[in-house]
């Protein structure tokens, strides 16, 4: 993400570097939309057949915005695991207990990837991403 220009393959499919809130809010709307668009389409038979493609992919693309969000923040993107893990408890739809315990990590990600700016400058994942665009 060199030059303020948001590099969209490199977002969704690598885990290395940083990543702005602006850019991160769109990819996980991109996502969120992917797959509620799946859901409504696939029927039952469909999704037999193409559930453990399109799942994987989706979360492999939402493990990498994740980590270069938690990278800008100064996290370990290892930390996306436990995000993923939460959401996974409760889609498509949240029920009893395991919304109770994935409620806490959720609001935790929404806070600290949603709404907290990242680092200022450099940290060890890389440079701002709002560097170049300031």
């Amino acid at each position: 993400m060199d030059g303020g220009l948001i590099n969209w393959r490199d977002l969704f499919m690598s885990a290395a570097g940083r990543s702005s809130r602006g850019p991160t809010w769109i990819a996980v709307a991109a996502l969120f939309t992917v797959s509620l668009i799946y859901e409504a389409v696939a029927g039952p038979t469909l999704k037999l057949l193409t559930f453990w493609f399109v799942y994987p992919v989706l979360l492999a693309s939402a493990a990498c915005v994740l980590s270069k969000r938690l990278h800008d923040r100064g996290h370990s993107g290892w930390w996306a695991a436990l995000v993923l893990f939460a959401l996974a408890m409760i889609w498509p739809t949240p029920h009893g207990a395991r919304a109770v315990v994935a409620l806490p990590v959720m609001i935790w990600a929404v806070v600290e990837l949603g709404m907290l700016p990242g680092e200022q400058g450099a940290n060890r994942f890389g440079p701002s991403p709002l560097a170049a665009t300031a």
